[in-house]
């Protein structure tokens, strides 16, 4: 089963609620997501961190109903 870009940013949304988020489906098959994520919360982390931070946030659904999620994260300029 697929995962809705809908859902995506909510989960995203829940736990950087500071976050503007834009999410574009690659393949139109739900399965294959761009995320860009900007949020204060990534301020002087690493982009793994800031990268398993937003994995977290999907609460599990990366690599099971979520097949592929290319990140573009950063702290507001």
């Amino acid at each position: 089963m697929a995962m809705d870009a809908g859902e995506i940013e909510r989960l995203i949304k829940t736990a950087f609620p500071d976050a503007e988020v834009s999410i574009q489906d690659l393949a139109g098959d739900g399965d294959h997501y761009a995320a860009t994520v900007v949020s204060e919360a990534f301020r002087g982390k690493t982009r793994v961190a800031q990268h398993q931070m937003v994995y977290a946030a999907l609460q599990g659904n990366m690599g099971g109903v979520l097949h592929a999620l290319a990140l573009k994260t950063s702290a507001p300029a």
